[in-house]
């Protein structure tokens, strides 16, 4: 198997998914597949233009900041949730509510910042999801959140979440003017 270190995150090659070492095995293999999944929605979009990340290709779309910028809202929301054990603060609804519910005020809202702008946003989000991460064991991960809810199905929300985002950002990118 190939591993090679990208910005301090060992990346597995696309037909082994092994725990991302300095986390315990289940939380590791959790690592291992978000970051992929992000890595995979990074090379997506980081070339893209500023009309290209503001392209709404009708009055319902999102455009591809939008989706990014929601991506980060709901990985800070689960990281409060299930890591610090707690709801976001004032601050944290305020700057995050809008992003994560999309729909017409983020349509108007988030535009006219470079795909950067989302990017690193995310980045500044994951470094912390991975430093609480890193703090648990598995025991935790198969720990309750709520009543149903246990933290790895949460990060497997967060997981999927970004599956099913990175097709709407697929299908806007098809879209694109020429």
């Amino acid at each position: 198997m190939v591993i090679l270190l990208l910005c301090g995150i060992y990346a597995r090659s696309q037909n082994s998914i092994q725990p991302t070492p300095g986390f315990t095995n289940q939380i590791g293999i959790m690592v291992t597949m978000l970051e992929s999944s992000k890595d995979q929605i990074t090379e997506d979009v980081r070339e893209l233009s500023q009309e290209e990340t503001d392209y709404l290709f009708d009055e319902q779309a999102n455009s591809i900041g939008a989706l990014i910028i929601h991506l980060v809202a709901t990985e800070s929301y689960y990281q409060v949730e299930s890591l610090e054990g707690r709801n976001w603060t004032k601050e944290e609804v305020a700057l995050w509510e809008m992003a994560s519910g999309l729909g017409e005020a983020s349509r108007s809202t988030f535009k006219g910042k470079p795909i950067s702008y989302y990017l690193d946003l995310w980045d500044t989000v994951r470094e912390k999801t991975l430093a609480g991460l890193k703090t648990k064991d598995d025991a935790w991960f198969a720990a309750n959140i709520d009543e149903g809810i246990n933290n790895h199905w949460a990060w497997f929300h967060v997981l999927e979440h970004q599956a099913h985002h990175r097709g709407q950002i697929a299908l806007i990118k098809k879209r694109l003017p020429q």
